[in-house]
């Protein structure tokens, strides 16, 4: 038996629906949905469904990335 996720599809041209978008962010579709409605998540489009480029799913991903190294104080 398989423990893998199932794989996320990305069509030719880079998008990817909810579905897939969701599995690649490795968030629940709910989430997504939720993050879109309020603005807060990645860039989308809707020609009648909603599809997410790739490249802005990692555009997302990236401007998230967080720390907890501690700066310190400039002298």
């Amino acid at each position: 038996m398989s423990t893998q996720p199932d794989p996320f599809e990305i069509m030719p041209d880079g998008r990817m629906d909810t579905a897939s978008a969701a599995k690649y962010l490795k968030i629940s579709r709910k989430t997504l949905a939720t993050r879109r409605s309020r603005g807060t998540g990645p860039l989308f489009t809707k020609p009648g469904r909603v599809f997410y480029f790739k490249t802005d799913l990692d555009e997302f991903l990236a401007r998230r990335k967080t720390s907890t190294a501690k700066t310190e104080p400039s002298a």
